[in-house]
């Protein structure tokens, strides 16, 4: 019999951006939902998937101790390792991915997975079929078409500009090659370029197959207020109310 092969996957949450939208005063990541901090949720899923090896929450600058201090009070079971964030998205995934460059360049790190704290209701499928696709074709992202037709207007009309179904909605958790995601960060960074997602910086710079996966229309992105008691709402109906610890 086989030895079980060894995950060396690591998965970021991405924790540092604010809470204009949503009415938050100031990070949303740690508004409540259901009894627990709305990036707790991603974090306990992530410890539910056999193929994640390691953890990491990116926090926004000057707040370590609320990051740390929710994870104590709220899933005291999980080990999680802490970076700081960037003044950008595009910034945070460089600074964890600086974080993790010797691990990735020694193999210790073959694939990482980015996910945004504002997506809590995200399964643990999502995350196991980010991982094995990006293990096969080098990068993995979920997305769902947009139905609608789209069109641009003129001085005198409105004119299409797409079909129904042509363009899609790009949501995470995202997933690629340790050592490409890496270069392609440098790259970036030497270039002085700012993707939107992480898709985009891998797509730029390297040459890696970044295969779509169907997304998930209940792994809603938390942006406005009533997103709330909706993803509440959808994590109830999953596995009811959330203890305050573990």
């Amino acid at each position: 019999m086989s030895a079980p092969q060894v995950s060396n996957a690591v998965a970021v949450v991405l924790a540092a951006g604010l809470g204009t939208r949503v009415g938050a005063d100031g990070n949303k990541a740690y508004l409540p939902i259901g009894g627990r901090s709305m990036v707790t949720w991603s974090i306990d899923t992530l410890t539910q998937v056999p193929e994640i090896a390691r953890i990491v929450l990116v926090f926004r600058r000057g707040e370590r101790a609320l990051a740390q201090d929710a994870l104590r009070r709220e899933l005291p079971s999980a080990t999680v390792e802490f970076v700081e964030g960037g003044d950008s998205r595009h910034g945070s995934e460089f600074n964890v991915l600086q974080y993790l460059a010797d691990d990735i360049e020694t193999g210790a790190v073959d694939v990482v997975v980015i996910h945004d704290a504002a997506r809590p209701v995200a399964g643990a499928d999502m995350f196991v079929t980010a991982l094995s696709l990006a293990r096969d074709a080098g990068g993995a992202i979920p997305a769902i078409p947009l139905d609608d037709v789209l069109r641009t207007r003129t001085d005198d009309d409105l004119e299409p500009v797409t079909e129904p179904g042509a363009l899609v909605r790009v949501q995470t958790p995202q997933a690629f090659h340790a050592a490409a995601l890496l270069d392609a960060y440098r790259a970036a960074a030497r270039e002085g370029f700012e993707g939107t997602d992480t898709s985009s910086c891998v797509e730029a710079f390297t040459d890696v197959e970044v295969r779509t996966f169907r997304g998930e229309l209940r792994n809603l992105k938390v942006t406005y207020a009533a997103d709330i008691a909706v993803a509440e709402r959808l994590l109830m109906r999953r596995e009811g109310p959330a203890p305050c610890s573990r």
